[in-house]
């Protein structure tokens, strides 16, 4: 629903207007550079001459997409060109590579001062890690997340990629190159966003901070209130092999679940009492081991007891509650995950995979016919 009831929503986004060029990465940079998109944003990736990405790309929706060799200098002054007349730049090398290619921050902030300079990375620009290889998994388990994460007799339990990758990275990413553009709208100037995926995990766990600050996160990995260790705050399987998530934490929510799984809340050890947590979880595996995941999502519908059916990522795609809520869209034949979030007045527009750039749409960027031709647009 729109804002003012008078104006009717324009399917352009909250981005419209802003310029990004994306040099092809891995995962975290294109994330937040396919959310840029989703809004509005005008994106051109910079692809190698020989990508590598899936097809169909869907972190890759939305661009148009330009192959050059940055080796090359008329490919490296073209890319340069197009960057000239941009408004956000993401790259996501290691630290140094850009400066070797002269693309660096100092290259390009001098042609254009205005232009945001957004830099993913897993250990950041400096540090002793700066140039040192990792993955997800070792920025998580850096950051402190990991090794909250996961039962207390095994090891921790990687979160797929989404802690370090998506949320750590290309979430904080994208938010530093928004907070950058509101800055530049008072400043006139732009500036370098370090972005690091092992500093956006770390971010994530400032309430596990509050938490232990307060005496409440003492106890090992799995035996605390939210890591599994509280009965009332975990999963269970359930007679057809599924499970059932339960985060029944509040007095309220805790008596609608005792009552939903048929058990007398007067016959149990007392919530908080942790002594009795370990006979709590036993009585509710035991109760939710009887029903199926359908039986039990059934019984608990609509209800406040903060039970709700474990998905797959698929079954999370195309859920009655996914459809209810029009959490996904189809684009050629491929389901995916809508744009978020969501905006009354100026929601995002119809999602389109990724293309080749047209040599119309380049040229919009104001390339000469040089530049053009070094992007392979000589017709």
């Amino acid at each position: 629903m729109s804002a003012d009831p008078r104006e009717i929503p324009t399917p352009k986004g909250t981005l419209a207007g802003v310029r990004v060029v994306e040099l092809a990465g891995l995962a975290p940079g294109p994330f937040a550079a396919m959310m840029l998109a989703d809004h509005g944003a005008e994106v051109i990736r910079i692809d190698r001459r020989s990508p590598t990405v899936p097809d169909p790309d869907l972190l890759g929706r939305g661009r148009d997409v330009v192959r050059a060799d940055l080796k090359d200098p008329a490919h490296r002054d073209a890319v340069h060109a197009l960057v000239d007349r941009a408004d956000v730049l993401i790259e996501g090398f290691r630290p140094g590579v850009m400066e070797r290619l002269g693309l660096g921050p100092d290259d390009l902030l001098a042609s254009n001062p205005r232009l945001v300079y957004g830099r993913m990375t897993g250990w950041g620009q400096s540090g002793a890690l700066a140039r040192v290889a990792g993955h997800d998994i070792n920025y998580v388990a850096m950051s402190g997340a990991l090794g909250a994460i996961g039962p207390a007799d095994r090891p921790p339990v990687a979160p797929v990629n989404l802690l370090g990758d998506f949320g750590g990275g290309g979430l904080l990413l994208a938010f530093g190159v928004l907070a950058a553009l509101v800055e530049r709208s008072r400043s006139g100037r732009g500036q370098v966003v370090d972005a690091a995926m092992v500093d956006g995990a770390r971010l994530f766990t400032t309430h596990l901070h509050s938490m232990h600050a307060e005496g409440e996160w003492e106890a090992g990995r799995g035996e605390n209130l939210l890591d599994g260790g509280a009965p009332f705050y975990r999963c269970y399987a359930t007679s057809d092999g599924a499970h059932m998530s339960v985060g029944s934490l509040e007095p309220e929510f805790y008596a609608q679940l005792v009552s939903g799984l048929g058990l007398d809340i007067e016959q149990l050890p007392a919530q908080q009492d942790r002594s009795g947590w370990p006979e709590l979880e036993r009585i509710f595996a035991a109760a939710f081991a009887a029903r199926t995941r359908a039986e039990w999502t059934e019984t608990f519908s609509l209800t406040d007891a903060c039970v709700q059916p474990v998905y797959s990522p698929v079954e999370g795609l195309v859920s009655p509650f996914a459809a209810d809520r029009s959490a996904a869209e189809t684009v050629e034949g491929v389901s995916q995950p809508a744009p978020a979030p969501r905006f009354a007045r100026t929601p995002a527009g119809p999602l389109r995979l990724r293309r080749d750039a047209r040599r119309a749409g380049l040229a919009s960027w104001g390339l000469t016919d040089g530049a053009l031709a070094a992007l392979g647009y000589d017709e």
